[in-house]
């Protein structure tokens, strides 16, 4: 029985079906540089590498690794920003058959510790930056061998030494012994080894374990295979319809992420295309890469467009280098979008910003706005030979065209399943009546009867007050086109005797004071455009809002903080 599809008339010349290679992501990057080695893969602060270069340093890292025993099968854990190690580190774990456990430099000693306790590698890679963390849960933890490599060890000449006078000075350098392995260290045990390293997996080995906290809150170890890497980077080319040799990616979202690994930098890639690497995010120094660098593709979370159309860093600048740019990570507002498309039409570009939708479970974006048409508030259609259905929440049962119900995925991006969970995996892995495994995204959504898919909330984000159900995320679509308001948040907060009933926190926009007349403008608006039984009943001003490590607002941190207020705990 085949799966219904109605969106295929508006895919334009986008292929409806691809061939997916079933070798190791390293072997595929592997083909791009054999055809095309002078061709530049990745630019790192000034600093130019060509494909042939990248992948010697790639062939450099595999040998090192395995002087120090890494074999097949083992994790390794890589907890470091966009830096060049980062990726010659991912790409030699993946040509030795190893797994590369992700994870984000900047998490808690307490993060740190868990991951590892959970993933159990072999060794770990961080900067020397982070190195006191490991350290401090040494006595807490049984560390694996753990690699300290900086920035320095990616720069030559002037920049190094630029670096190590103004940055480097400030951190501390860690010891060298025999479980904390300095980077060249590291890499002259490489260029000794006489053995063999290379044990690449096929299409269904695992590559990669990124931690996510999953359909149900709990953070999880996502496992993810080469296929569902190389199949996310030809299915992103071909949807994208705009990625094509000798293009520039401004890499700003992590490697330790699904969009920053799959789409920033694999299909970058695997296309032959140049990853400009930023480590760490700043408005002034983003802009100032897009001005003089001019990238032809840029992706990111809402926050980070937001945080461009502040200020004047990109006054005058030409944006007509951009060919492809895209959100996702997190719920676009149709404010946002149109304040975003009328900023780049107003800096000389011809594209419009695109909305894609996924979650880790299946790398990244799985449905992403076509490049010839868009529908206000849709999230687009599904990747070739990707299938989109809305069921019953709870249930496969498949519900009208319009109905709102649970978005579920098939395709070739799905992952492996969660590390070492098998009762979760088989609560979000579902083999439905037509025999296909389904993924059970926890997210609520509709269809229309042309196939654009529109994501409504996360399950768990639904407030139900006094019987109706209320979407947070239409309620700040509404209070963000408040002229007076940049962002807002809104969650539900306990009520004696509705349930629950939503509260909105708010940051107004530079200049604007919070005063009476400012609320009661906000609440009037709401009133004008919410239905009563879904207005807020409070309002909250905050200077800024929480936001989660890949820069989503935190709403859980929000939920958390009225659950300690409504239960009298400090």
């Amino acid at each position: 029985m085949g799966i219904k599809a109605p969106w295929l008339e508006f895919y334009g010349d986008v292929p409806h079906s691809l061939t997916y290679p079933l070798c190791s992501m390293t072997e595929l990057v592997e083909q791009s540089a054999s055809r095309y080695p002078e061709d530049i893969s990745y630019s790192f602060m000034g600093r130019n590498e060509s494909y042939a270069g990248f992948m010697e340093g790639v062939y450099r890292c595999a040998r090192a690794f395995a002087a120090i025993g890494v074999k097949a099968e083992d994790r390794i854990m890589l907890c470091l920003p966009n830096v060049p190690q980062a990726l010659e580190c991912f790409y030699a774990v993946n040509l030795l058959g190893a797994v590369a456990v992700m994870v984000h430099p900047l998490s808690s000693e307490g993060e740190l510790k868990f991951y590892i306790e959970n993933s159990k590698p072999s060794a770990v890679v961080t900067l020397d930056q982070f190195y006191d963390k490991f350290d401090n849960i040494s006595s807490a933890v049984r560390l694996p061998v753990l690699i300290v490599t900086g920035v320095k060890n990616a720069l030559g000449g002037i920049m190094k030494l630029g670096y190590i006078l103004k940055e480097g000075r400030k951190i501390r350098r860690p010891p060298e012994t025999e479980t904390v392995i300095g980077w060249e260290r590291f890499l002259e045990g490489g260029d000794s080894y006489r053995g063999e390293y290379r044990t690449p997996g096929g299409g269904d080995h695992p590559a990669a374990i990124l931690y996510s906290g999953g359909t149900t809150g709990t953070t999880k170890g996502i496992v993810l295979t080469n296929l569902n890497f190389n199949a996310l980077a030809l299915q992103t080319a071909a949807m994208g319809h705009c990625i094509v040799r000798g293009g520039s990616m401004l890499a700003v979202m992590p490697i330790f992420h699904g969009f920053g690994l799959g789409v920033c930098i694999h299909t970058v890639l695997v296309h032959v295309c140049r990853c400009i690497l930023v480590p760490r995010f700043s408005v002034k120094s983003y802009a100032g890469l897009l001005k003089k660098l001019k990238p032809n593709y840029i992706a990111g979370v809402p926050t980070l467009f937001e945080a461009l159309l502040r200020g004047d860093s990109l006054k005058g600048a030409d944006l007509s280098c951009l060919k492809g740019v895209f959100s996702g990570g997190d719920s676009l507002s149709i404010e946002l979008k149109r304040k975003f498309d009328k900023f780049l039409e107003e800096h000389g570009s011809k594209v419009r910003i695109r909305e894609g939708y996924g979650t880790t479970e299946c790398v990244t974006a799985s449905c992403l706005t076509p490049y010839n048409i868009e529908k206000e508030g849709s999230i687009g259609l599904p990747f070739p030979d990707t299938f989109y259905k809305i069921v019953k929440p709870g249930g496969t049962e498949e519900v009208p065209y319009g109905k709102t119900g649970e978005i579920c995925i098939h395709g070739p991006t799905v992952m492996k399943g969660y590390l070492d969970m098998p009762e979760e995996t088989e609560m979000v892995l579902k083999i439905h009546s037509d025999g296909r495994v389904w993924l059970h995204t926890g997210d609520l959504g509709t269809m229309d009867e042309q196939g654009f898919v529109y994501f409504k909330q996360r399950i768990k984000r639904l407030i139900v007050s006094s019987g109706y159900s209320i979407y947070p995320s239409q309620l700040e679509n509404v209070i963000d086109a408040h002229e007076s308001v940049k962002m807002s948040c809104v969650i539900g907060v306990p009520h004696p005797y509705r349930m629950q009933v939503p509260k909105a926190f708010i940051v107004l926009r530079e200049g604007v004071e919070d005063t009476p007349q400012v609320r009661e403008s906000i609440m009037a608006h709401c009133r004008e455009n919410i239905a009563k039984y879904a207005l807020p009943r409070e309002i909250e001003i905050r200077e800024s809002l929480p936001k989660t490590l890949v820069g989503k607002v935190a709403y859980r941190q929000l939920e958390e903080e009225e659950r300690r207020k409504a239960s009298g705990e400090n």
